[in-house]
């Protein structure tokens, strides 16, 4: 007994469901998409009427007259469904349909732009009851997600803001599941260097320095290769030549190469790897005991010889030789680290990129400063 009332009530409560479900469904108005008016796109009129019909069943607020049943009405009323786009010709077929609404529209390609826009007319009133027209970003093969935005947009449903983000913000550069943003472009900025390099720097030529400032500007171009893009993640080679100490009469040709990591939403990045400049250096000794004159004053390496034959004698120098930087030596190419952080900051295609970076040397650490601007390219047209 107790197993024939638990079949009953699962028998109920079925049957239950099925007559709640058939209600909504009659509770629905009934919708009829007619074709969609397509220039300068891929698909045609009949194409892109399909996806906006998925798209409208998606939302569950109206019960879809099937494209079959609306071919066999047009057919048996000899209704020419390819030019039906005016509203009498559309209220004329929601009519034959037996549709409460009619939907319809046009998609045109403005090279970097794609205007949908979606009429829904109801058909007792003859009037156009909702419109919605949309610019998109000409963004290939997501044209299905331009036609969900219109039609959420048409049924006052709010569409997903990434979505949104990625193909109507004109304005605002495209937001990819992969990160391409370039950084290519001129850099300026100042360093500043510490210890003995910048001892050296400020010290007179006559003492073997470069009488130059111990803040130098510097300008020149970042080219960068990206070698791995996943989700917010970037990893790039970046080359930076610059040119430094033209405030001071002086050229000071660089080139740095990093390997960096970018993070694309929050524009903060960092990086680090080697930096090539020539310079100029000499060998000599310091007079740390006063032989010569001046105690620990620096002196070339010949100037000991010069001495000792001055003096009449010849001596063997009792100080350890060491290279040094020096303005009266020659040109060597030197090579150090470079350590840098930075963000880029944006207004709309506009990127700012800035960064504070730092050499360690043992002679001083050099830390400096850069800017630059580029503008980031817009999405292709189709």
């Amino acid at each position: 007994m107790k197993k024939q009332i638990k079949k009953f009530l699962l028998l109920a409560t079925i049957c239950l469901c099925i007559i709640s479900s058939r209600a909504q469904q009659d509770d629905k108005q009934m919708i009829a998409v007619m074709n969609i008016d397509a220039n300068g796109i891929a698909y045609d009129a009949s194409t892109i009427a399909y996806i906006v019909r998925l798209e409208v069943e998606k939302t569950g607020k109206y019960n879809i007259i099937d494209k079959y049943e609306m071919a066999d009405v047009f057919t048996e009323k000899k209704h020419g469904v390819e030019t039906c786009f005016s509203r009498a010709c559309l209220v004329q077929a929601g009519v034959m349909l037996k549709a409460d609404k009619v939907l319809s529209g046009d998609i045109a390609n403005f090279g970097e732009k794609i205007i949908i826009t979606l009429r829904m007319i109801d058909v007792k009133s003859e009037t156009i009851e909702r419109s919605e027209a949309i610019e998109y970003l000409n963004v290939s093969n997501e044209l299905q997600k331009m036609i969900e935005i219109s039609v959420k947009r048409l049924f006052g449903i709010e569409p997903d803001n990434l979505v949104v983000s990625q193909l109507i913000n004109y304005d605002v550069p495209v937001n990819s599941p992969k990160t391409t943003l370039r950084l290519n472009g001129p850099r300026m900025g100042a360093t500043y260097a510490f210890g003995e390099t910048g001892d050296r720097l400020a010290a007179t030529e006559d003492q073997g320095g470069f009488d130059m400032y111990r803040t130098t500007f510097q300008f020149g171009y970042q080219k960068e290769v990206q070698y791995l893009s996943s989700g917010d993640f970037q990893a790039l080679i970046e080359f930076v030549g610059l040119v430094g100490g033209l405030e001071n009469g002086r050229f000071v040709p660089s080139i740095t190469m990093l390997n960096g990591f970018r993070f694309g939403k929050s524009g903060w990045e960092i990086g680090f790897g080697p930096s090539f400049r020539f310079i100029k250096k000499a060998n000599g000794f310091f007079d740390s005991e006063g032989i010569m004159g001046e105690q620990g004053k620096w002196y070339l390496e010949d100037d000991w010889d010069d001495y000792t034959q001055a003096q009449g004698d010849s001596l063997e120098n009792p100080y350890s030789i060491i290279s040094r930087l020096d303005s009266r030596g020659d040109v060597k190419a030197s090579a150090g680290l470079v350590i840098a952080a930075g963000r880029t900051f944006k207004s709309g295609y506009l990127n700012i990129p800035v960064n504070l970076w730092a050499s360690p040397r043992k002679d001083g650490w050099t830390l400096g400063f850069s800017f630059g601007f580029n503008v980031s390219r817009k999405p292709k047209a189709n």
